[in-house]
């Protein structure tokens, strides 16, 4: 009885006003057979010492201890710990949407500074306030190209990570809007550009290809920009490992520009929250979903920010909304924020140069799929054992291994998508170099 809210008092004088004399003639309308007659079938409470070490144990059981070589779209990356000890201040952590720009500076000061961030990382000149992850960014922007644009077909290649073609899928399948999918060169693992050539045509509304892509490869996004644009269609570039930013030329012939920043301090956590991003060049800035916060003058003259743009149903008439997205993952966002701060411009090239090299390590003396230039994934072809015999055999190493790639690509199911970071160490890099030989 401690947690329920109403007294035994209150609860005698509600049945009082409704004329009853007791619950069970409240519900005596309802058959016999839906009535709970028995307590509910679940142990007794615990003390708070028994759940801490209930939790500590199921977290024993998880992946404590392991290595990880998995990513396709979740990374294992260091998270400093300025960051929780930033975002766990009450300020922060409790608040909720900035709706009130007088009493919500803080907010809207972090907000602003992780649009210029996003913008100094992308090459794009605006940024909005962040998007709920990667996979709904994807079709959020092909809805504002097709605002855009005035059309309504949409290209994705097949090496978007396919979560994220799922998504944009359901959105298009009840817009009505096609989406046709570019397949990619079986050597390289890049973009079939032959292919994207002959389904360019006038009806296109927006080119999307991620680089590095699912299968690990770095995709020539000049080229793919200057095929749209030919004609008349925009580029959306994708991209869900963020740190390849720091040493990948940024993306700045892209039209519009979306991704997850997963990897910017948020632990893989099951699958979320992650936040997303969605950058553009200005002259599409009216048709930025979301929120957008910008700097002006307070009636004092000091420096002070607003919501600047909120092209939403919940700001302006429904019918004038870009989009429903109703919020933005601030709290995840200045967890990006912060981690940019500490790393600062140089600290993020030299974290890539590590993911880089350690990849480049672990991709050495194993067949790789791909011949394209890569990042810290790559795909690998298994040496006769099954990708999930190998991955079998390294978690008895205490090590997870890679994605087996037959999961979305039946093309290539005797493939593992391995992944290697900065946490990478390499006595756990041989090991997986033996398993899969």
């Amino acid at each position: 009885m401690r947690y329920l809210p109403k007294s035994d008092t209150e609860r005698r004088q509600m049945l009082d006003a409704l004329g009853l004399d007791s619950l069970e003639q409240l519900y005596s309308h309802l058959p016999q057979d839906v009535l709970l007659n028995r307590p509910l079938n679940l142990p007794a409470g615990k003390s708070e010492y028994e759940i801490v070490d209930y939790f500590r144990a199921r977290g024993d059981e998880n992946a404590a201890g392991y290595a990880s070589f998995l990513g396709a779209g979740v990374y294992h990356h260091y998270r400093p710990v300025m960051v929780d000890v930033v975002v766990s201040r009450g300020e922060f952590l409790t608040s909720y949407t900035p709706y009130q720009a007088e009493i919500a500076q803080g907010t809207l000061t972090t907000i602003f500074e992780f649009q210029t961030m996003i913008c100094q990382l992308t090459g794009m000149d605006v940024a909005n306030a962040s998007m709920y992850d990667g996979s709904t960014a994807v079709p959020e922007a092909a809805m504002m190209a097709r605002r855009i644009t005035g059309r309504d077909k949409v290209l994705a290649a097949k090496t978007v990570h396919p979560e994220y073609r799922m998504v944009l899928d359901t959105y298009s399948r009840y817009e009505g809007a096609p989406v046709a999918e570019i397949g990619y060169d079986s050597e390289s693992g890049t973009l079939d550009f032959a292919g994207l050539e002959k389904q360019l045509d006038e009806q296109t509304a927006a080119v999307i290809i991620q680089s590095p892509n699912f299968l690990g490869s770095i995709e020539d996004w000049r080229k793919a920009a200057a095929l749209a644009h030919k004609k008349g269609a925009l580029l959306v570039y994708v991209f869900t490992e963020a740190v390849s930013l720091g040493l990948l030329e940024p993306p700045r012939d892209a039209d519009i520009v979306v991704g997850e920043l997963q990897s910017f301090a948020h632990p893989p956590s099951y699958g979320g929250p992650f936040a997303g991003i969605m950058a553009t060049k200005e002259r599409f800035i009216r048709q930025l979903p979301g929120r957008l916060a910008g700097e002006t003058k307070d009636s004092n003259g000091n420096r002070a920010f607003c919501l600047t743009l909120s092209t939403r149903e919940q700001h302006i008439r429904r019918e004038k909304a870009t989009s429903n997205i109703c919020t933005n993952q601030a709290l995840i966002a200045l967890m990006a924020t912060v981690f940019l701060s500490v790393y600062g411009k140089q600290g993020l090239r030299e974290l890539a140069g590590q993911n880089l090299s350690k990849a480049h390590y672990l991709g050495g003396g194993v067949k790789r799929r791909f011949s394209a230039p890569f990042f810290n994934e790559f795909a690998v072809k298994t040496n006769g054992g099954s990708p999930d015999e190998v991955n079998a055999e390294l978690l008895k190493r205490k090590i997870i291994g890679g994605l087996p790639l037959g999961r979305f690509y039946p093309e290539l199911s005797d493939c593992l998508l391995l992944c290697a970071t900065e946490m990478s160490k390499r006595e756990q890099m041989d090991a997986v170099k033996k398993a899969i030989a």
